[in-house]
């Protein structure tokens, strides 16, 4: 009994770094793609948004 809690506790705590690894590569992926869609979609926006902001504080 004492050797299959051991067997099962060592099971439960083994490395998985390959695999950390590759789920923060998809993250990081996923996140990229969220990024360049949304400066795809609303760059023209964001940069009209921008140049507003920058003339007023310019005074202009």
């Amino acid at each position: 009994m004492k050797a299959l809690v051991v067997r099962l506790i060592s099971g439960l705590t083994r490395r998985e770094e390959g695999q950390t690894l590759t789920e923060y590569g998809l993250l990081l992926f996923f996140i990229a793609v969220v990024a360049i869609l949304a400066v795809t979609f609303l760059g023209r926006e964001i940069s009209t948004l921008f140049s507003t902001i920058g003339t007023s504080l310019t005074g202009g």
